[in-house]
């Protein structure tokens, strides 16, 4: 699965022009929150639980224009609670974001 993180950054942009230092705290921030729902789905048992976190990370890409999570986040809402694989998936393309300006 390729990347393109074109959408968040002209999201970011959008949203606050460009002011680079408040671009990189709302990334920062998007992170943050996006890391915090994968370990909620990574933790989730039942199924309410762990679409409740599907959801809510479904809901954080999709302001922040993270298509790539938007569509994971959603094939992890139609997987069972705690797939390893929908999980290794979504760690990666988080991190991959969070890499791609590091």
């Amino acid at each position: 699965m390729s990347f393109d993180y074109g959408a968040l950054d002209a999201a970011l942009a959008a949203a606050v022009g460009d002011d680079q230092s408040l671009i990189e705290e709302l990334r920062g921030a998007f992170l943050e929150s996006a890391n915090r729902q994968v370990d909620l789905l990574g933790r989730a048992r039942c199924d309410a639980n762990w679409q409740y976190a599907a959801w809510r990370l479904k809901g954080l890409a999709a302001s922040f224009g993270a298509s790539q999570v938007i569509e994971l986040a959603d094939e992890a809402a139609n997987s069972a609670p705690g797939d390893p694989v929908i999980l290794r998936k979504l760690e990666k393309a988080v991190s991959t974001i969070g890499d791609d300006r590091d």
